[in-house]
């Protein structure tokens, strides 16, 4: 097991990372506040680890809500079924939720978590790629609103995260590959060392190789970690965490939420982003290429929605939270590894981006 921290002052919190830990109830004890524990779950992930869990809880006052699966649900109506849970169950307020699943239940538990007696603890137990590498980690949270995506939320840091790698070998394909988005979105960001080694590792992330996805996980925890730790509320250098996310939620919100993964939205959003740095000048076209190379070899769209013309994708992403008077804020990469934030974009080259098709990111 290998552990991280958050550095947040007294506020600071770990990651712990490895194999079998989601029966180490020495992990889950120390991040317990009384004697109550109600734990979020989904209809998928419920069979396979809720005992688990649960038995490593004895001992204290346990009791569960199991959510239908899918980003379709993560809304005001289902986050009622956590709120109806915890006060059927007189849950007060040292009462400790605990997010087991992946990114829709982590960020829903943890919205609950914020508002519940205005305020309790949580604890994340992602068990996805996707949400052991990015949603589990930073304290953001929140649900989905039918015209923008995260749009109703908090910032609410868990007490701890516990990223169990054993639960990956459960995880279907495509949502392994919906993971290796945001794996490579840190490399693109802030760490080239690190997206070197990912284009050289690829295969072996793509077979499940334990080292390969245990030192993927533990590097991208301790970027974003980094990143977190200077800008918890996102005033600030914190926005480069969304390279591609403006594109991708105008994906995920135009053709209906849960019909792309989030992953494999912001992957073809990403792509968005350096095709764009490459029309004004930054990204290099070999760069470009190489970026929609290793999105395909880790299974993931390198097309945007044919039905989406650019007034979709412009009226979509209107609806943003990094949008300021009026004007679309966008992350772009200066370079492989350097992304900046700027509302300087010339329309008539994001016009040309949106409209790439399959040409986007050929340079």
């Amino acid at each position: 097991m290998n552990t991280l921290t958050v550095d947040l002052g007294d506020r600071s919190y770990p990651i712990f990372i490895g194999a079998g830990l989601l029966g180490n109830s020495a992990l889950f004890t120390p991040y317990i506040k009384g004697r109550q524990v109600l734990i979020v779950t989904n209809e998928t992930v419920a069979p396979l680890y809720l005992q688990q869990v649960k038995e490593a809880l004895a001992g204290y006052q346990v009791d569960e809500v199991i959510l239908p699966d899918g980003e379709a649900y993560k809304d005001l109506t289902t986050l009622n079924l956590i709120y109806d849970a915890l006060l059927q169950k007189q849950h007060n307020r040292t009462t400790t939720l605990l997010a087991l699943g992946g990114g829709v239940v982590g960020d829903m538990c943890g919205y609950a978590a914020a508002s519940y007696q205005r305020g309790v603890n949580f604890i994340q137990v992602p068990t996805t790629l996707l949400s052991q590498v990015d949603s589990s980690v930073g304290g953001k949270t929140g649900v989905n609103h039918p015209l923008g995506k995260n749009m109703i939320g908090a910032f609410h840091q868990p007490q701890c995260v516990i990223a169990d790698t054993g639960t990956l070998n459960t995880l279907p394909e495509r949502e392994l590959s919906a993971g290796l988005a945001e794996v490579i979105k840190y490399g693109l960001i802030c760490d080239p060392a690190f997206y070197q080694w990912i284009k050289e590792n690829i295969a072996a992330l793509m077979a499940r190789e334990p080292k390969a996805l245990a030192y993927a996980i533990e590097r991208s925890c301790q970027d974003k970690a980094e990143v977190v730790a200077q800008d918890e509320t996102e005033s600030g250098i914190r926005a480069i965490l969304n390279l591609g996310h403006t594109f991708g939620h105008a994906i995920e919100a135009h053709q209906g939420y849960g019909q792309w993964l989030h992953g494999e939205a912001v992957g073809t959003g990403m792509l968005m982003a350096a095709d764009l740095g490459w029309r004004m000048g930054h990204v290099s076209s070999e760069e470009l290429r190489e970026l929609r190379s290793l999105l395909q070899a880790s299974g993931l769209p390198v097309v945007g929605p044919l039905n989406m013309s650019a007034d979709d994708y412009l009226s979509r992403m209107q609806v943003d939270k990094k949008v300021l008077d009026g004007r679309i804020r966008l992350v772009l990469l200066q370079r492989i590894g350097e992304a900046y934030m700027t509302s300087e974009v010339p329309k008539d080259l994001l016009t040309q981006t949106l409209l790439a098709g399959d040409k986007l990111g050929t340079a």
